[in-house]
């Protein structure tokens, strides 16, 4: 019978975690340390680890032979706990058993010792749910429990949670995956599964997933079964029913343009391709806010752009709106995609609503006029001023002279030469060999020849460069064997010895190119000038 992906996938130790290295080294520290509390609560949105980490302590805390503070998974306590036939080890909806009563029951059983493994453990999934009378029977044996006994409480909405529980637990929060972390991992299992997975592909289903692997992980489970062939950006787009990237900036562009026609033209073509509106207008909501955050924070906008468009576009498309025109655009597509919920005319609202973005005119709400308003405040103080007279002509303006402030650099034409670094194109080759000496397989779908393949290996002088996208393929590439075998390749390879070195790119900052070739000029002719 076939498995769900999410199923199958789910981690069983706290190296196989993704996202949350806060969480996980805490918690092995404690296993390790001997140092466990007795009632843990996990926070935090959906599908970010909190019932796989509760079961992997419930399983830690039992092991006959833990390896570094995680399950060995195969001792006799590990096979049943995950077998689910483990008495001692129980897992409760507290949606469907949030009476009173059910508490009591529970908190009777929970007075006996364990009969198979060394700890009772009791994991509450959505602890938010019991009634205030369940939270009382539970508060005195949580607040006094048994040296046998762990609760492992989780929840989605901690405000409802109340104090008198919060203040007796461990409190671990579960933050928000990123899109890189999300990609990373789906590409892992697409490589597991002999799924051709484009790596732009887990890019859009990371940005899909919303901050949840569960998610991430049952889309990509859903594209792989409707598609034939490799899993593309594009096979993506159609399976979800997504107008795709470029779509969205076209819209964009046409409300920008004030061009109803060309906008309901590709609203019309879109909607005959059996696009979803609701989806179609989340793009447009997200590729508003992208470029609001654009242009509230033009230094740091594009690490915090969702992805919807690409980052050129998303530049060119910010300047043409002002931003209480973007503040409008946001507001009217969320109202007119919470009416699609409710039964109204997908296809008129849809076009009502975009006939109103490319002729705000037509409106006389206070908020259009608003965004109207701005948008002629933004386009004065740009330096738009009366026409000059024709008896008064304007000189042509000059060109601004770059200040000299810095001696010649490596790169300039009166510079020095660098030092010579040896072509890219000796990665696909170098990649095949490493590929045939790694020894674990999972490691395999990393090291691939494509441009954005996980990992992209640069062979300078006597160092092999190995620069991870993500923290998680950084983590699991940065191991000393691992390290030293793909060094020993190299070294084959080039006929001298190579040191590989893994480098996280996601973490790395971004240097200035003129001050690298001032420190590279400087390492070259240290007794140029000594600083004293």
């Amino acid at each position: 019978m076939y498995q769900a992906l999410y199923r199958k996938y789910r981690p069983q130790t706290f190296d196989e975690v993704v996202g949350q290295t806060g969480v996980t080294r805490t918690l092995r520290n404690q296993l390790v340390t001997g140092k466990l509390s007795h009632a843990y609560l996990f926070t935090g949105s959906r599908g970010t680890g909190k019932t796989s980490c509760a079961k992997i302590l419930a399983k830690a805390v039992n092991c006959l032979d833990p390896q570094d503070g995680s399950p060995c998974n195969r001792c006799a306590a590990c096979r049943s706990i995950d077998a689910g036939s483990c008495m001692d080890v129980l897992e409760i909806d507290a949606a469907s058993n949030n009476g009173v009563d059910n508490v009591r029951s529970l908190r009777d059983d929970a007075v006996y010792s364990p009969s198979e493994v060394r700890y009772r453990v009791y994991i509450v999934d959505e602890v938010h749910m019991l009634s205030l009378s369940a939270f009382n029977a539970l508060l005195k044996i949580i607040e006094e429990p048994p040296e046998h006994l762990i609760f492992i409480l989780a929840t989605t909405e901690l405000h409802k949670v109340p104090a008198t529980i919060l203040s007796r637990c461990q409190r671990f929060a579960f933050r928000r995956l990123s899109q890189e972390d999300v990609s990373g991992r789906l590409q892992y299992i697409a490589a597991q599964e002999h799924i051709d997975l484009d790596p732009q592909a887990a890019l859009v289903l990371g940005r899909m997933a919303d901050g949840a692997m569960r998610d991430g992980v049952s889309l990509l489970d859903q594209c792989a079964s409707a598609t034939v062939g490799p899993v593309t950006t594009e096979a993506v787009y159609r399976c979800l029913g997504l107008a795709g990237e470029q779509k969205a900036g076209a819209m964009m562009a046409a409300i920008a343009a004030r061009d109803s026609k060309a906008a309901l033209e590709l609203f019309d073509r879109l909607y005959a391709d059996g696009k979803d509106v609701g989806a179609l207008f989340d793009e447009l909501c997200a590729l508003a806010r992208d470029l609001l955050v654009l242009k509230t924070a033009p230094r740091a906008g594009l690490a915090m752009l969702s992805g919807v468009c690409n980052h050129q576009e998303a530049l060119a498309l910010k300047d043409r709106f002002s931003a209480g025109e973007l503040v409008e655009i946001m507001t009217r597509l969320q109202a007119t995609a919470a009416g699609f919920t409710r039964g109204g005319k997908t296809r008129l609202d849809g076009e009502l609503c975009l006939i109103r973005l490319c002729r705000p005119e037509l409106s006389l709400e206070p908020e259009a006029l608003n965004a109207r308003l701005t948008r002629l405040e933004e386009t004065v103080a740009r330096g738009v001023t009366l026409a000059p007279a024709p008896s008064e002509p304007q000189p042509a303006p000059q060109p601004e002279e770059e200040p000299e402030e810095r001696p010649p650099l490596p790169g300039d034409e009166d510079a020095p030469p660098a030092p010579p670094e040896e072509a890219s194109d000796v990665w696909p080759e170098l990649v095949a060999r490493i590929r045939a000496s790694i020894p674990n397989p999972v490691l395999l779908g990393y090291f691939t020849a494509g441009p954005n393949a996980p990992v992209v290996g640069r062979l300078l002088g006597d160092r092999l460069e190995l620069q991870c996208g993500t923290t998680y393929v950084f983590e699991l590439i940065n191991k000393p064997e691992l390290l030293q075998q793909i060094g020993q390749t190299a070294s084959g390879f080039a006929g001298r010895p190579i040191r590989a070195a893994a480098v996280d790119l996601s973490v790395r900052p971004k240097n200035n190119g003129n001050l690298e070739k001032l420190l590279a000029f400087g390492k070259q002719h240290s007794d140029v000038v000594k600083i004293r």
